[in-house]
């Protein structure tokens, strides 16, 4: 502690820059467009970075759980005959969930679009589809679709 503070302010500071300077610290960085890099070292040797915006699946956003291509035993555990059928052709429907809701999607598509989002997720048959309580979206069926639902109570399995 005695030793830390006889050491001059400048030399902490320049500690403090060695210690945070970029790796790349010994390349010269040119700008060759809106999202990537290009770094040139001493020897010439060009380096390019291209900038990624790493988002989360519209399913995680949203807390939407899917399981793709479901086994029959699968649907026999959860009684997927016994749920009740809905049936449409090509439409768009705008929805929400005032209740957890399981869907097994016996026919066709859905594209399903979040309240205030541009972008969709996409189901299609042989899907089971959890969307949770208190979800808004618009769905779009391209043509025929069934599927068979459930709605879930706190506390179902």
């Amino acid at each position: 502690m005695i030793l830390v503070s006889n050491i001059k302010e400048e030399t902490v500071i320049s500690m403090a820059s060695v210690i945070t300077s970029p790796t790349f610290g010994f390349f010269s960085i040119k700008k060759s467009s809106k999202d990537s890099r290009t770094l040139k070292n001493k020897n010439g040797i060009c380096h390019g970075i291209k900038a990624m915006r790493m988002e989360k699946p519209l399913e995680e956003l949203y807390n939407v759980r899917v399981e793709r291509k479901v086994s029959p035993e699968r649907l026999k555990e959860l009684g997927v005959s016994r749920w009740s059928m809905w049936k449409t052709n090509k439409s768009k429907l705008p929805w929400d969930w005032q209740v957890d809701q399981l869907v097994y999607i016996e026919e066709g598509e859905v594209r399903v679009v979040p309240e205030g989002s541009q972008q969709f997720m996409q189901f299609v048959a042989g899907d089971l589809v959890c969307y949770p309580k208190w979800f808004e979206a618009d769905l779009w069926f391209n043509g025929p679709y069934q599927e068979r639902y459930s709605f879930r109570a706190y506390g179902d399995d």
